[in-house]
C-alpha cells in the first residue's frame, strides 16, 4: 500500500514538473522574437518596426519612421536611423528611403537609404536574435570626410514615457529628468530652428555613455536593453534644444570602414501572457434618450470576449444600480485589435451612468435630452477667442496673448519655397518689392493652428461655417466682449452682441484687408524663418510689433519703426482658387452681418461680386503649392457661385452652377453640402441631378460608416481624420434636411460619439474640456506647458502602418494627432447644433 502511494505521489510530482516545464517553455517561446505576417518583429507585448512608416513629407520629421518600438501597447521609441547630429530637430537632414525588403525566411528586414547631397548610401539591417533584434548599419563605401564625426545611428525615446524612471549605464544608475537640465557646449553655427535669434550654436553633451544601456530597468512596460558590439552608446536629452525633443541613444559610425560598421543588440521587454487592458469606447458627453447607444470594446489581439458588459446608473447616494447587462457582440478584427460591441439603446431613463467590463469601469456620462446643449460652448467661448489674431485676449487673471502682429506684413521674396507649405512665385504680383512693408494687413483673422500664421484658405472656411451656423440655428450666445477699436477681447464678459456674429466680423475684416492692401486674396501671412516659427507662448512676444525699417540697426527702435526684421511675410502669387474661396466667404458674411454691421456687409458683398467679375475677365491664375493656395479650382468657383446666388439671387450664378455641375458631380462627396445649399435657388432639373448624386453616395455604405466597428470613416494618412468624421456627419445631416427619405441623419450621432470617446486607442473626448474625460494635453500654442485650450478639437487617431492606432495622451507634440486647427471647432459647433436639431425632432 505504502509503495503504491509513493508511486502515485512520485507520478503526480513528475506530472507537475512536466507541466511546469511546459509552462516555462511556453513563456520562453512567447518572449522569442519572430517576424510576423504584418512585416514587423513581435513577441508577446513587444513589437519592433523597421521602416514600416516613413517621415512625413509635409512637415519634415513627424517622429513616425525608422526603427520603432511598441511595448505593452505604447509606442515608446522611433526614428531609429542614421542622423547627422545627436539630437536632430524637425527640419534637420533626414535620409531618403530608397528600398525596403522583408525576408520572412531569414527573419530579416533591410532598408536602403541615402543622403544624396552627401553622396552617401547606407543600409539599416534588422535580424531576429532570440529575445532581441540585432540592428546593423552596413556601408559599401566608407564615410566621407564631411560626415566623419557627424553621422551616427540614433534611436529616440518619447520623454513622457520615461519621466520618473531610471536608467543604468554599464551598471551605473541615473534618472531621466522631467525638465531638461543636462549640459550644453557652445560653438559653431546656430541651428536655424533654435527658436532664438542671438548667440552661438549649442549642442548637448551626453547624460551618460556606456557599452550597455538599460532604460527603466524597474518597469517592464518601458524597460529596454541596448548593447553596442563596438564603440559607445551615448544618451542625450534633445529637449535642451527644442521642447519637442526626445531622449536619444546614439552611436557614431566609425570612419574608414565598410561592411557592418555598427551593431546594436536591442532587447525589448516582452511579458509572457501579457494582455492589453480592454478599452470601453463610449461617449464622455453622453447620449440623448432616443439616440442609438453603442459601446465598442477594444480587446488585445490575444484576448476574446469574456463575461458581460454592465451599464450602471449612479444614484444620489453614491452607489450604482444595474440598468442593463449582456454579453458584448463580437465584431471581428480591425487593425491590430479584436472588437466587440454592446448596444444599450433601450435605456432611456435620464441620469448619470458608467459602463463596466472585465474589471474596467468608465468615467461617468449622462443620458438626457440636453446632453449636447452646452457641448459647443467651450469652442465659441474659449477656443475661438484665444485664436483671434491682432487682438489682446484676456481671461480674468490670465492674458492668453497680447495685441499680436501689429507689424504685419512684409512682401515675401520671389522664387522662394518657405516653411509650412508657403511659396512665392517668380514675381510678387503686387506693386511692392520683396521685403517691403505692405500696410493694412494687421487686422482681424485667426491664428491658424498651434502655430501663428494666418492661412487664408482656413479663414474663409471658418467664415462660411460660422455663417451656416448663424443662418440655420441663430445661436445668440453672448459671453465674450470684443472691441475692435481697442483691439481687445475679454472672455466670459457679455457685451450685448452675439459672439458668433463678432467672430464672423473678425474674419471678414481680415479677408477685406487683403483686397484693400493688394487687390486680391493672398495665401496668408507667416513667420519669416524657422526660429520664429517654433515660437511657443504669447503670440505678441513673437515680434516687436513695430514695422521693420532696414535703415535702422538690428534691435534699434525709432519713430515707431524697428531695425529687427521679425515682421511676418505675406505670400502674394495670384491664385484664382483663393480668390473664389475668399469671395464665397465674403458673400456669405454679407448675409450674416446685415443688420449687425451694415457697412462691412456692403463692403463684403461688393468685394465678392468684383472678384467674380474680375476672375471671369481673364484666364484663371493657377499658381498652386501645398495647401495654402486654395482648393480644386472648379470646386472653389462652384462654392463662390452658390454663396453669391444665395446672397443676390442673380441668375448668372445659377447658370454657372449648372455649367460646373458635371465636374462637381465627379467629386460629389466633397461638395455635397455646398451643392445641397443651392437647392432652394435652383430649378427643378438641378434638384433631380443632385438627388441622383445623393442616391449614388448613399448606396456606397462605407462612405458613411467605414470598414470598422465605429460606424464612421477612419482615414489613414499622415494627419488623423477627425475632420473627415465631422464632415461625414454634416454631409449626412445636409442630405437628411434636403431629402429626408434618403437619410435619417444618424451619422451625426455616430460622428459625435466618435469625437466624444467611441474611437480606437482610448476613450477620451477629442474636444478639450468637453466630456468627463477629454484631451487635456494637446498641440496648441501652450503645448510647452503640457496643457490644452478648451473647445479645441484635435486631429484624433493616427493610423501608423501597418496596424497601430495612436493618439498620444501624455506628449502634446505629435501634430498629426494633437494639433488644434481653427476650422475644426466651428465645424464641431455645427455638428453639435445638428445633433440638437435632430434631438428636438
Amino acid at each position: 500500500m505504502k509503495g503504491k502511494m509513493a508511486r502515485r505521489l512520485l507520478g503526480a510530482s513528475m506530472l507537475a514538473t512536466v507541466m511546469l516545464g511546459a509552462q516555462a517553455q511556453a513563456q520562453e517561446e512567447q518572449k522569442q522574437i519572430r517576424l510576423g505576417d504584418a512585416g514587423y518583429f513581435e513577441a508577446r507585448g513587444a513589437n519592433v518596426l523597421v521602416f514600416s512608416n516613413w517621415y512625413d513629407g509635409l512637415f519634415a520629421d513627424a517622429k513616425i519612421s525608422g526603427v520603432e518600438l511598441i511595448q505593452q501597447g505604447d509606442r515608446i521609441a522611433t526614428n531609429g536611423d542614421v542622423r547627422l547630429s545627436a539630437t536632430p530637430g524637425q527640419w534637420d537632414p533626414i535620409g531618403r528611403l530608397v528600398d525596403r525588403k522583408v525576408d520572412a525566411a531569414t527573419g530579416t528586414i533591410e532598408a536602403l537609404l541615402e543622403y544624396p547631397e552627401y553622396n552617401f548610401r547606407y543600409r539599416v539591417r534588422a535580424e531576429r536574435a532570440g529575445e532581441a533584434v540585432k540592428l546593423a548599419i552596413v556601408l559599401d563605401q566608407p564615410l566621407t570626410a564631411a560626415l566623419a564625426g557627424k553621422a551616427g545611428f540614433n534611436l529616440e525615446f518619447v520623454p513622457s514615457a520615461y519621466f520618473h524612471r531610471s536608467f543604468l549605464a554599464d551598471g551605473k544608475g541615473g534618472a531621466f529628468p522631467v525638465y531638461p537640465s543636462s549640459d550644453m557646449t557652445a560653438g559653431g553655427e546656430r541651428n536655424a530652428a533654435s527658436g532664438r535669434d542671438i548667440g552661438p550654436g549649442a549642442e548637448p553633451l551626453p547624460m551618460a555613455t556606456a557599452r550597455t544601456l538599460v532604460l527603466a530597468p524597474e518597469d517592464p512596460a518601458h524597460r529596454v536593453r541596448i548593447e553596442a558590439a563596438t564603440g559607445d552608446l551615448s544618451l542625450y536629452d534633445g529637449r535642451n534644444q527644442a521642447q519637442n525633443g526626445w531622449f536619444v541613444v546614439r552611436s557614431l559610425i566609425p570612419a574608414g570602414k565598410t561592411g557592418r560598421v555598427l551593431e546594436w543588440t536591442l532587447t525589448p521587454s516582452s511579458v509572457p501572457g501579457w494582455l492589453r487592458a480592454p478599452v470601453i469606447g463610449h461617449s464622455q458627453v453622453g447620449y440623448t434618450p432616443a439616440q442609438a447607444k453603442t459601446a465598442v470594446i477594444e480587446l488585445d489581439a490575444n484576448d476574446s470576449v469574456k463575461g458581460d458588459v454592465r451599464l450602471l446608473r449612479v444614484t444620489d447616494k453614491g452607489d450604482t444600480v444595474e440598468a442593463a447587462a449582456g454579453a458584448p457582440k463580437p465584431w471581428g478584427k480591425y487593425l491590430r485589435y479584436n472588437y466587440a460591441t454592446f448596444d444599450f439603446s433601450q435605456v432611456r431613463e435620464p441620469g448619470v451612468y458608467q459602463l463596466e467590463y472585465a474589471g474596467q469601469r468608465t468615467a461617468t456620462f449622462r443620458i438626457g435630452a440636453d446632453v449636447y446643449d452646452a457641448a459647443w460652448h467651450p469652442s465659441l467661448d474659449v477656443y475661438l477667442p484665444v485664436q483671434m489674431d491682432h487682438m489682446l485676449v484676456n481671461e480674468a487673471y490670465r492674458v492668453w496673448h497680447g495685441d499680436s502682429h501689429r507689424d504685419d506684413a512684409r512682401q515675401a521674396p520671389v522664387n522662394h519655397e518657405h516653411i509650412d507649405l508657403y511659396r512665392q512665385g517668380p514675381t510678387t504680383d503686387t506693386k511692392f518689392q520683396p521685403g517691403e512693408h505692405i500696410p493694412g494687413l494687421n487686422v482681424g483673422g485667426w491664428l491658424d493652428a498651434g502655430d501663428f500664421d494666418i492661412r487664408t484658405q482656413t479663414q474663409y472656411a471658418v467664415i462660411r461655417t460660422l455663417v451656416g451656423i448663424w443662418e440655420d440655428y441663430k445661436p445668440t450666445r453672448d459671453q465674450t466682449l470684443v472691441d475692435h477699436e481697442l483691439r481687445h477681447v475679454e472672455m466670459h464678459v457679455p457685451d450685448g452682441k452675439p459672439d458668433l456674429l463678432q467672430q464672423i466680423e473678425h474674419g471678414t475684416l481680415y479677408l477685406a484687408s487683403m483686397y484693400d492692401a493688394v487687390g486680391y486674396a493672398v495665401h496668408g501671412v507667416v513667420e519669416p524663418n524657422v526660429a520664429q516659427y517654433t515660437h511657443l507662448g504669447d503670440a505678441a512676444s513673437k515680434t516687436d510689433g513695430l514695422v521693420y525699417d532696414p535703415s535702422l540697426k538690428y534691435g534699434e527702435r525709432r519713430d515707431g519703426k524697428s531695425g529687427t526684421p521679425d515682421d511676418r511675410w505675406v505670400f502674394t502669387s495670384k491664385s484664382s482658387a483663393l480668390n473664389y474661396g475668399s469671395a464665397a466667404a465674403l458673400a456669405a458674411s454679407s448675409r450674416a452681418l446685415r443688420g449687425y454691421n451694415d457697412a462691412l456687409a456692403d463692403k463684403a458683398l461688393k468685394l465678392a461680386t468684383q472678384v467674380w467679375s474680375e476672375e471671369h475677365s481673364h484666364a484663371p491664375n493657377t499658381f498652386s503649392h501645398g495647401n495654402t493656395t486654395g482648393g480644386w479650382l472648379p470646386g472653389e468657383e462652384f462654392t463662390a457661385a452658390v454663396e453669391l446666388l444665395a446672397t443676390t439671387k442673380d441668375k448668372q450664378y445659377a447658370a454657372r452652377i449648372d455649367a460646373l455641375w458635371p465636374q462637381i458631380a465627379e467629386r460629389f462627396p466633397f461638395y455635397a453640402p455646398t451643392a445641397l445649399q443651392a437647392l432652394p435657388f435652383m430649378p427643378a432639373a438641378y434638384r433631380t441631378k443632385v438627388e441622383a448624386a445623393v442616391r449614388a453616395l448613399k448606396a456606397n455604405g462605407t462612405s458613411f460608416t467605414g470598414p470598422n466597428p465605429y460606424g464612421v470613416p477612419i482615414t489613414t494618412g499622415g494627419w488623423a481624420g477627425n475632420g473627415a468624421v465631422i464632415q461625414t456627419g454634416l454631409t449626412d445631416y445636409a442630405i437628411h434636411k434636403a431629402f429626408p427619405k434618403l437619410s435619417d441623419g444618424q451619422a451625426v450621432f455616430r460622428a459625435l460619439d466618435y469625437l466624444h470617446g467611441t474611437h480606437p486607442g482610448s476613450n477620451l473626448s477629442f474636444v478639450s474640456g468637453v466630456g468627463t474625460r477629454s484631451k487635456e494635453i494637446a498641440y496648441g500654442n501652450n503645448r510647452a506647458d503640457f496643457s490644452f485650450i478648451a473647445g479645441g478639437v484635435v486631429p484624433g487617431v493616427l493610423i501608423l502602418k501597418p496596424d497601430y492606432p495612436e493618439n498620444r495622451e501624455d506628449w502634446p507634440f505629435f501634430w498629426g494627432e494633437n494639433e488644434y486647427v481653427v476650422n475644426m471647432s466651428p465645424s464641431y459647433i455645427e455638428l453639435v447644433q445638428a445633433g440638437i436639431a435632430l434631438t428636438k425632432k
